[in-house]
């Protein structure tokens, strides 16, 4: 039986992504599918800790590029090898709140470090892990800005960014998904949450067949 999908969401602080991830996942409870949701950096004890060290720590605040970028991979490689592959083999769906293409996108256009080495970097700690399909909620920054302060939690290190910083993320993200156009997936993040729910399913249901032919497998056992 084919394997069923590896799907990730990526975009900008505030961009709505991990309330898409939400819905994606009530898609799959709804047919049936089961799945398991993840999160970067995070996802496992090891990559948890390095997200505090990341997001929140004081003596994060003096963190260097170069540290922030081993640092989400590092989190990144235990994540793949402790959840994602272990869950792909056994026939669950995985679904990602960020991976690989935040590190692209943050690390290597907004704090301008190699491209050439973060792709090597990324490769490295992903090995054959790839999604099969990825959405990039688009926002422009000052939109992003408005959402995160209406949030109630607390702004974290990555979210405390000019503007400028966001204007580069988003724009590598609108790159990514030109070049790679077969994986990545751009969808207006100023859209309704309903609109955007529903492109996502419908992109979902197209793209891949080893979901849609299981959830028509499970339809006609009913």
């Amino acid at each position: 039986m084919p394997r069923l999908p590896f799907i990730t969401f990526e975009g900008s602080e505030g961009c709505g992504k991990s309330t898409q991830v939400q819905r994606l996942a009530a898609h799959l409870d709804q047919a049936g599918i089961p799945h398991l949701i993840t999160r970067e950096p995070g996802g496992t004890p090891i990559g948890e800790s390095i997200r505090e060290l990341l997001q929140f720590a004081p003596h994060g605040f003096g963190m260097t590029p170069e540290t922030e970028l081993l640092l989400f991979e590092a989190s990144r490689s235990q994540l793949v090898r402790e959840v994602i592959k272990p869950a792909l083999e056994r026939g669950i769906c995985v679904i990602s709140d960020r991976f690989f293409d935040s590190t692209t996108a943050y690390q290597g256009a907004a704090r301008k470090l190699d491209p050439a080495m973060v792709e090597r970097l990324n490769a490295f700690a992903v090995g054959d892990c790839r999604p099969d399909v990825t959405f990039v909620l688009d926002v422009d920054a000052a939109a992003a800005q408005s959402r995160m302060q209406q949030s109630a939690r607390r702004p974290d290190r990555m979210e405390q960014q000019p503007a400028e910083f966001y204007d580069e993320v988003r724009k590598a993200y609108r790159e990514l998904a030109s070049r790679e156009s077969e994986r990545v997936v751009l969808i207006d993040g100023a859209q309704s949450a309903d609109k955007i729910d529903n492109q996502i399913w419908e992109t979902i249901l197209k793209r891949v067949p080893a979901l849609s032919k299981q959830m028509a497998n499970r339809k006609s056992k009913i």
